[in-house]
């Protein structure tokens, strides 16, 4: 069992920057992708941003050149550099971990409210 931990979320003025964190609860040897998703009510979840075991990154086009996906795998941890915030972007972020063990295996962490206003 894997749990993740997110923090980072709250009230930024548009333009503003926060940074996401999201801290597995042990060592993953071998993770296929770390991603941050989103959602707004009514709507379903989409992918923000990914990361592969080797360090490949992928965006969705509404945030490309504003966020950066990063990780730093010695203390388990993704993050999730957002600049320049917009409005549209207010939703619950969640961190979701896909990784190897007898199978794939998938985790979420428990959402952070981020709130962007105008």
């Amino acid at each position: 069992q894997v749990q993740l931990v997110e923090s980072g979320g709250g009230l930024v003025q548009a333009g503003g920057s926060l940074r996401l964190s999201c801290a597995a609860s042990r060592t993953i040897f071998s993770i296929n992708y770390m991603a941050w998703f989103r959602q707004t009510p009514g709507k379903q979840r989409e992918v923000v941003a990914t990361i592969t075991s080797g360090g490949s990154t992928g965006y969705a086009d509404s945030v490309k050149g504003r966020f950066i996906i990063s990780r730093e795998t010695a203390k388990n941890t993704v993050y999730l550099q957002m600049n320049n915030l917009t409005p549209e972007d207010t939703a619950v972020y969640y961190c979701n971990l896909n990784w190897q063990d007898r199978g794939r295996q998938n985790a979420w962490g428990q959402g952070t409210q981020v709130t962007v206003s105008s």
